[in-house]
């Protein structure tokens, strides 16, 4: 048995176990993600983040990231695949770099599977430049309005849009007649053409100009109260869907959890920001 400790904490009830390992030595295997995010007998959370120097990261391509951004989010789903990012989780990182005195307050980048990641901390608020992003299909989607559908359990096919933030996701607009509240999210929507990797699916409700709200079925994971990279491509979708302008770049998105904002930048990157919380610290066994 391996004793090993933890920190908990969530970016609008999107839930994380954090486990420092800076000198890299003790990677996390798949059944320890998987029971450490057991919500009955693990700490439990929607995710795992391994906290690790970059430069000690076992992938070559994250520690070619180790010149511009030390620390490395080694973040796993709660099934225990990896994950390129995690937007909510970026957030909970950099609180969690901040508070242990790993980075300087203000701007500072962290690595990712997706590339590194600016953040940015003001009072209570930390913002992340997710990166660039593109429609997947855009000619497919410019010719029929979408380039997918979506059907969620016992529901309705929908058209939907693909979007590519350094994971994948597929967003769906839902017409006026359509309870978001009402949705059957306990199992994995269907998805027409699926992605060979599977995606994360969100589903919108249009609320009034720049405001949205949206649920979230993620990949690997299940509903969750909130996904960061999941209400940037609701807000990015939106506005491809409404017409790309100067006037509709700012969005408040609406999530179970709470509420995000998210910019889309003028260089083609898209901007997260929202609220990050550690709850807890303490020690938790790992069976060898």
């Amino acid at each position: 048995m391996t004793t090993v400790p933890f920190t908990k904490g969530h970016g609008t009830q999107n839930d994380f176990v954090l486990v420092p390992d800076l000198d890299g030595i003790r990677p996390l295997t798949t059944d320890e993600v998987r029971l450490l995010a057991d919500r009955h007998a693990g700490v439990g959370g929607d995710g795992v983040i391994r906290v690790v120097a970059t430069a000690r990261a076992e992938e070559a391509e994250v520690r070619q990231q180790a010149g511009e951004a030390p620390w490395f989010m080694d973040y796993h789903n709660a099934d225990g695949s990896p994950a390129e990012m995690c937007g909510n989780g970026s957030r909970v990182f950099a609180a969690y770099l901040q508070r242990e005195g790993l980075v300087e307050d203000g701007d500072f980048r962290i690595a990712t599977r997706g590339g590194p990641k600016a953040m940015t901390v003001t009072g209570e608020q930390y913002a992340v430049d997710l990166g660039p992003w593109h429609v997947v299909d855009p000619e497919g989607a410019r010719q029929r309005g979408f380039d997918s559908t979506v059907r969620s359990r016992g529901g309705t096919e929908l058209p939907a849009l693909r979007l590519d933030l350094g994971n994948p996701h597929t967003v769906v607009i839902l017409p006026p007649d359509f309870d978001l509240a009402e949705l059957d999210l306990s199992e994995p929507p269907a998805v027409s053409p699926h992605p060979e990797h599977g995606t994360n699916v969100e589903f919108v409700r249009a609320i009034g100009p720049g405001h949205i709200a949206m649920r979230v079925h993620e990949r690997g994971v299940g509903e969750t109260r909130s996904c960061g990279t999941g209400a940037a491509a609701a807000a990015l979708a939106t506005r491809w869907w409404e017409g790309e302008t100067d006037d509709n770049t700012d969005w408040a998105v609406d999530v179970p959890g709470g509420r995000v904002s998210v910019h889309a930048l003028h260089d083609g990157h898209v901007e997260l920001a929202g609220p990050a919380v550690l709850v807890a610290d303490g020690m938790v066994t790992l069976p060898d």
